[in-house]
């Protein structure tokens, strides 16, 4: 039996999230959704031992936004590995990003969020399996 691999998904716009939900359970994944930042953070506190990765939208609304999820989630887990979805946002990568991570700009097809997070989960993977941890490959 093959384990199930959780990812949570943190976006504002209901049809996006609803989206991207579909396809990731197409490619095998589970998916706990967030509307907002506060509630990412909140199932990422609760439940981050179950989370393999985080899709998350840079603008989220009022609070907390995908920069200051990611980071929480680094917090928590030095290697879950972590896409970044937006249409503006994407200049402020170097500065706000965190290893272990890609960004895909919107628009965007469902299919590069499942190819970005399948291709972190293998590269994280396959670090551990070599025992050395490589985060610059991940930047």
């Amino acid at each position: 039996m093959t384990a199930t691999m959780t990812l949570l998904l943190v976006d504002d716009e209901p049809m996006i999230r609803e989206m991207l939900e579909e396809d990731l359970a197409a490619a095998g994944f589970d998916t706990l959704a967030a509307a907002n930042g506060r509630e990412a953070m909140a199932i990422l506190d609760a439940c981050w031992n179950d989370i393999v990765g985080l899709v998350t939208d840079i603008r989220l609304g009022q609070g907390p936004n995908g920069w200051d999820v990611a980071r929480h989630a680094r917090a928590l887990s030095s290697t879950m590995p972590i896409v970044y979805m937006t249409g503006d946002s994407a200049w402020e990568l170097d500065v706000q990003g965190v290893a272990y991570s890609l960004l895909v700009n919107k628009p965007l097809a469902a299919a590069q969020i499942v190819s970005a997070i399948t291709s972190l989960l293998q590269r994280r993977d396959s670090a551990e399996h070599d025992h050395k941890p490589r985060p610059s490959q991940f930047a």
